[in-house]
Parts: structure tokens; sequence; C-alpha cells
């Protein structure tokens, strides 16, 4: 029995607008193609006061592996947080594109005192 890494998609009401169904499907097809576990999609507003942190919360709380979104526009300031990928890979349904939590924290094992837990 092998186990699927686990994900959680994620996604801004307010940029996805009418789109919001469609990029719902395209996380749930690229978290299958990529052999993810998806487990919800986490969907917030331009009213949610800490997006990611609520959103790095929401992930520790399902133990994902990574988060899927649309794109990085569904991120303030249109990229990554990096506060995101010291816990979690992000990845984008487009371009399709994997924000690596080893690859861009590279001391995240090394120093303890530096792991947001």
């Amino acid at each position: 029995m092998t186990l699927k890494p686990v994900a959680i998609g994620y996604l801004r009401r307010d940029k996805a607008g009418v789109a919001q169904q469609w990029n719902e499907t395209e996380i749930r097809s690229l978290a299958k193609r990529l052999g993810y576990n998806l487990t919800k999609t986490v969907v917030f507003s331009a009213n949610t006061a800490q997006p990611i942190l609520e959103l790095i919360q929401a992930a520790r709380r399902a133990k994902a592996d990574a988060v899927i979104v649309p794109s990085t526009t569904h991120f303030d300031g249109d990229s990554v947080p990096g506060e995101l990928t010291k816990v979690v890979d992000v990845v984008t349904v487009s371009p399709e594109q994997t924000y690596a939590r080893w690859a861009l924290n590279p001391t995240r094992w090394s120093d303890p005192s530096q792991d947001p837990e």
C-alpha cells in the first residue's frame, strides 16, 4: 500500500470571481495528475484578516505536503509567500510550477530555531 502525499487547494474568491468553480476543478485535476490526495480547498475573501497565516494553519492541520493554487495572483503581491514555503510546497496550476520548500529554504532542518512550529 502506497500513501499519496496530501495537498490542500487554495484560492481567493475575490481573485477568482466567476471562474471560482473552474479554478476548483483545475486544482482537483492537477492534484490527481501529480498524485496528491487533495483533502480540501480553502477559499478566502479579501476580508480574511490574515489569509497566509490561516492557510499555514489549515495546511498543518491537514498534514499537507503541498498547497495547490490556480496562480500566484491568488496571493497578495502576486508572489508566493516565503512563510508558506517554509511549511509546504506550493504548486500553481497556471503556469504549472512548483515552489519547493526544500529549494527555497535550504536551511530548513539545519537550524531548528527557524522551524515555524
